[in-house]
C-alpha cells in the first residue's frame, strides 16, 4: 500500500478536485480588468464607450463557451483545458504587447479580438474542470459549484498577490502575468481532470465542508493581506512572502486528499476481508452441520455490498444465453427519433433532455432572462469600479480596494449561494430558483448606492455587489442541471454563461458607457473646450453613472420579478426527491465494483 499510494492519490477523485481547484483559482482574469483598464485606456488614447466595448468582448469571449460544451461532449476534458491554455496565452500577450508599445497600435476591432480571444479561456477551463467536477459528484453539485467558482472568484486577489511578488507595481506587466500562469497550471494537470466512474461517498459532503474551511482560510488571509498593503508600503521581499504563503494555503487540500486515500483503501480492505471471512464460515458450516451458520461481526456496509452482490449474481445467473425474451426487450426499445422531432416533446424535469429541448424550454427563457438582468447590472458595476470611484471622487488607493473587495465577497457568493443552498434543498426541500430571486433583490441595494451616491456607499456597495455577483452563478449553474440533466450539461452550462455578455452590453455598453462619454461631453462644453484626438474623456461628480444606475436598479427588479415566475413553475419538482436516480446509479456502480473485487479475489485464491 505504501508503495502505490502516491499513484493511488494521483489517479483518486480528490486529487482531480484538487487539480480543479488550482487550475480554477488561476481562471478568473477577467475579474481582474480595472486594474489593468486604465493602462489599456491611457496607452492606446480609448474613450469610455471604448473601453466599455473592451469590456464587453471580454464578458463575450468568457460566457460564450458554446464551442468548448460541444467540443466537450465529444472528447475528453485534457482537450478542452489544452485548447483554453493556447487562447488563454496567445490573447494576453498580443494585449501585453501592444499596451507596452512592443508592436504597432492595433485597431479597435483587433483588441477587442484579442480580449476576446484571452478571455474565451476562461470558459474552456470551466467546461473541462468544473463541469467534470459536477459530473464525478451529482449529488453534492451546489456545493461542488460553490467551492469552485469561489476559487475563480478568488482568483484575481490570489494573482495580485503573486503579480506583486514577480513585477512589483508594473500594472502592465499583470497583464503578461495572467497570460503564461493559467496556461501553465492547465498543462500541469490535463491527465488529472477526467470523468471518473461515480461511486457513492456517503461523506463525501463532509469532506466538500473541509475544502470549504481551507478556502475560507485563504480568503480570511487575503482579505488581511490586502487591508495591510493599503496601510503600509509593501516592499518586494514582502510581497513575495505574502505571495508564498498564499500558495502554501493552496496546497494545504493536498494533505486532505492523501488522508481521504488512506482512509478510503483501508475502508475497502476491511469491507474485503469482511465478505472474505463470511464466506469462509458459511463453507465450512456446509461441510459440517445443516445448522444455521454463527457469523462473525461484520460492518454493515460490508453485509449489504455482499448480499447485494449475491442477488445480483444469482439474477445473472438465471438468464439463458440465448432467450427470446431477450429479443422482444429489444425490439421494445423505441426506434431513434430526430431531435428536430421532440424539441416540444421535453421529458419531466430532472430527466436528461436534449440540447434543443432545454434551449426552446419556457424554464430555460425565463432563467436567461432573469440572469441576463441579474448579472448585467452586478456586472456593469464590478467593469466600471475604476471610472466610479474616479468619478466620486475618492482616492486611487481606495479604487484598488474596491477591486480587492469585490474580489473576496465575489468569493464568499459563490460558497455560500453553493453550500447554503445544497443545505437548504437537502433538509427543507428550499427551491434554489427561490434563492436567486432573493439574490437579485439584495443587489439592487448596491446600485442605489452608487446611484445617489452615499458618504462611504461605494465600500458597502462593492461588497453587496461583489456578493451578489457571486452568489448567482453557482444558482445558475445547478438550476440548470437539476431542471434539465446532466447528459448534455457542458453545453448547457455554457449556454447559462451567455446571459453575462448580453446583460454586459445592453447595461454596460449602451446604458452606462453611453451615459457617462455624454455627461463628460457636456463638462467640456461647459469649460469651453473640445475633446483632442486620442484625449480620454473622463467626467466627474455624481450625474456620471446616476441614470445609468437607476436604469439598472429598474432593471433587476423585473428580473427578480420574471424569476420568481419560475420559482412558481418549479415547486413541485423542489418538494420532490431530485436526487433519487443518481443514489440509484451510485448504487448499481457499487455493486459492479464489488462483484470485480470479488471476481478478482477468487482468481488470485485458484492461482
Amino acid at each position: 500500500m505504501t508503495m502505490n499510494l502516491p499513484i493511488r492519490v494521483l489517479m483518486s477523485r480528490w486529487f482531480m478536485v484538487f487539480g480543479t481547484i488550482l487550475i480554477l483559482s488561476a481562471a478568473g482574469a477577467t475579474y481582474m480588468f480595472g486594474l489593468y483598464s486604465g493602462d489599456i485606456k491611457s496607452s492606446l488614447g480609448y474613450d469610455q464607450t471604448t473601453l466599455n466595448l473592451l469590456s464587453f468582448f471580454k464578458d463575450l469571449g468568457s460566457n460564450v463557451g458554446i464551442l468548448s460544451g460541444l467540443i466537450n461532449e465529444i472528447s475528453p476534458p485534457w482537450v478542452v483545458l489544452s485548447i483554453g491554455a493556447v487562447l488563454n496565452f496567445f490573447g494576453y500577450f498580443m494585449i501585453w504587447m501592444a499596451v507596452t508599445k512592443k508592436m504597432s497600435t492595433p485597431k479597435v476591432w483587433l483588441m477587442c479580438l484579442y480580449i476576446c480571444i484571452g478571455a474565451n479561456s476562461q470558459s474552456f477551463a470551466n467546461t473541462g474542470a468544473l463541469v467534470t467536477c459536477v459530473k464525478n459528484f451529482p449529488e453534492s453539485r451546489g456545493a461542488v459549484l460553490g467551492l469552485l467558482k469561489g476559487f475563480v472568484g478568488l482568483s484575481g486577489a490570489i494573482l495580485t498577490q503573486i503579480y506583486h511578488a514577480i513585477y512589483g507595481n508594473d500594472s502592465k506587466s499583470l497583464i503578461l502575468l495572467i497570460g503564461w500562469l493559467p496556461a501553465v497550471i492547465s498543462f500541469v494537470f490535463l491527465r488529472t481532470v477526467r470523468i471518473i466512474q461515480v461511486v457513492r461517498i456517503p461523506h463525501e459532503l463532509k469532506v466538500f465542508y473541509r475544502f470549504l474551511y481551507m478556502s475560507l482560510g485563504l480568503a480570511g488571509y487575503l482579505m488581511v493581506i490586502i487591508i495591510l498593503q493599503k496601510k503600509l508600503d509593501f516592499t518586494r521581499a514582502e510581497y513575495g512572502l505574502s505571495a508564498a504563503l498564499v500558495v502554501f494555503l493552496l496546497f494545504l487540500p493536498l494533505g486532505l486528499v492523501i488522508k481521504e486515500e488512506i482512509n478510503s483503501w483501508n475502508s475497502k480492505k476491511q469491507a474485503l476481508d469482511s465478505i472474505s471471512e463470511v464466506k469462509v464460515v458459511i463453507e465450512n458450516h456446509k461441510s459440517s452441520s445443516t445448522e444455521a451458520p454463527q457469523l462473525p461481526s461484520v460492518p454493515q456496509s460490508s453485509v449489504a455490498i455482499s448480499t447485494d452482490v449475491t442477488f445480483k449474481k444469482q439474477a445473472l445467473d438465471s438468464v439463458p444465453e440465448k432467450s427470446d425474451s431477450t429479443t422482444d426487450i429489444v425490439n421494445l426499445k423505441d426506434p431513434e427519433v430526430s431531435c428536430w422531432k421532440t424539441v416540444f416533446r421535453p421529458p419531466d424535469r430532472g430527466e436528461d433532455f436534449t440540447i434543443l429541448q432545454a434551449l426552446f424550454s419556457l424554464d430555460m427563457l425565463i432563467l436567461f432572462f432573469a440572469t441576463i438582468c441579474g448579472v448585467g447590472g452586478t456586472l456593469t458595476a464590478i467593469d466600471n469600479l475604476g471610472q466610479i470611484g474616479t468619478s466620486l471622487g475618492y482616492p486611487k488607493k481606495s479604487i484598488s480596494t474596491f477591486v480587492s473587495l469585490v474580489s473576496i465577497w465575489n468569493y464568499l457568493g459563490r460558497v455560500v449561494a453553493g453550500f447554503l443552498s445544497e443545505y437548504f434543498l437537502k433538509k427543507y426541500k428550499f427551491p434554489r430558483p427561490l434563492a436567486l430571486t432573493i439574490t437579485l433583490i439584495i443587489s439592487c441595494i448596491g446600485h442605489i448606492l452608487i446611484a445617489f451616491n452615499v458618504p462611504g456607499g461605494l465600500y458597502i456597495a462593492s461588497i453587496i455587489i461583489g456578493f451578489c455577483f457571486g452568489a448567482q452563478w453557482p444558482l445558475l449553474f445547478a438550476i440548470i442541471s437539476e431542471l434539465f440533466g446532466l447528459k448534455y450539461y457542458s453545453t448547457l452550462y455554457n449556454f447559462g454563461s451567455v446571459a453575462s455578455p448580453i446583460g454586459s452590453y445592453l447595461l454596460n455598453v449602451k446604458v452606462a458607457g453611453y451615459l457617462y462619454d455624454k455627461e463628460a461631453e457636456k463638462q467640456l462644453k461647459a469649460l469651453g473646450r473640445r475633446r483632442m484626438d486620442g484625449e480620454d474623456l473622463n467626467c466627474d461628480g455624481v450625474v456620471c453613472f446616476k441614470l445609468a444606475f437607476i436604469i439598472i436598479t429598474l432593471v433587476t427588479i423585473f428580473g427578480a420579478f420574471v424569476s420568481t415566475i419560475l420559482v412558481i413553475r418549479t415547486r413541485k419538482f423542489y418538494k420532490s426527491d431530485i436526487y433519487k436516480k443518481f443514489r440509484e446509479q451510485a448504487k448499481d456502480a457499487e455493486m459492479e465494483m464489488a462483484l470485480a473485487q470479488n471476481g478478482t479475489t477468487k482468481r488470485k485464491e485458484l492461482n
